[in-house]
């Protein structure tokens, strides 16, 4: 069921991010503060979640030591909602309901805060519990998704660079299957690498994050003009505000949420032929796109 598998993800994740961020009182406690402040907020761990499940799917159960592999995903994105709301960025105050990290402690350590969440998430990667291979193999998956090119970071410049201006369609996809499909799709991949997926299996989990990391990213910016800031947890109407490339703004809500449902059900049919191990993350997929916040 749904609900008990995002419960036990959120679970997961939550007790191996509390155990690996350093405590508020380990020195320097003001970065670990920040850190925590933000990891802490109230996130949905979906990465994390979809990291699991991937695994659970290709290994027949949930692979020990998995959880870590999904919290230093956690930590990767958090480092880039930090950044993301810094004056430079998106200016930003809210985010999962709470003040921003540079809102609390200031820009200065709240940069050095995402930094730190990306090194500690490399220092877990690299003690994965899982052999070597799968364990190289997973950091270039998860660097390339944070990366540059056609990765989040390059996303997050693009987005930047578009705007005030009317982007192409063309790239309007590529923002948003760079800044937050591109980390989705590492999720699942990693959690398959970890479980020891056949090329075959992962070619799969690659497609379908890649078509539910664009409906994800889609629904989003729907949310954004359709929701208030107490709903969403963030500022809502920001994107308007800003001028963001965005689905509604080129397309228009409905046609945006046709094309997020297309998406989903590309996305199905890349897991049809593994039969019922992947209903958990169709259910998942559903609910990228159903949510409300």
């Amino acid at each position: 069921m749904l609900p008990d598998t995002l419960e036990q993800g959120r679970r997961l994740a939550d007790e191996a991010l509390d155990r690996l961020i350093p405590l508020e009182t380990e020195p320097p406690e003001s970065v670990h503060k920040a850190m925590r402040h933000s990891v802490f907020a109230g996130g949905k761990r979906l990465r994390p979640i979809l990291c699991m499940e991937a695994g659970r799917m290709v290994a027949g159960s949930l692979p020990a030591g998995i959880d870590e592999l999904g919290a230093a995903l956690e930590m990767l994105h958090t480092y880039s909602l930090i950044h993301d709301d810094l004056p430079a960025l998106d200016n930003d105050d809210l985010r999962r309901g709470r003040p921003t990290c540079h809102k609390v402690f200031g820009e200065a350590i709240a940069i050095l805060a995402g930094d730190a969440l990306q090194t500690q998430a490399y220092e877990v990667l690299a003690r994965l519990k899982c052999p070597a291979e799968a364990r190289v193999r997973i950091i270039e998956e998860i660097a390339r998704g944070t990366g540059t090119v056609n990765g989040m970071i390059g996303g997050q410049v693009v987005d930047l660079e578009a705007e005030h201006t009317r982007p192409t369609a063309e790239m309007l996809e590529y923002i948003h299957r760079s800044k937050t499909a591109a980390l989705i799709t590492a999720s699942l991949v990693s959690g398959g690498l970890y479980a020891g997926a056949k090329d075959s299996q992962t070619a799969k989990l690659r497609a379908f994050g890649l078509a539910i990391g664009l409906a994800f990213q889609i629904v989003d910016d729907v949310l954004d003009v359709t929701q208030t800031s107490e709903q969403l947890g963030k500022t809502a109407g920001k994107d308007t505000a800003s001028e963001k490339a965005t689905y509604p703004a080129l397309f228009g809500i409905e046609a945006s949420t046709r094309k997020a449902d297309e998406l989903v059900n590309q996305a199905f049919a890349e897991l049809d032929s593994l039969g019922e191990r992947a209903e958990p993350l169709k259910e998942l997929a559903r609910f990228l796109v159903e949510r409300k916040k």
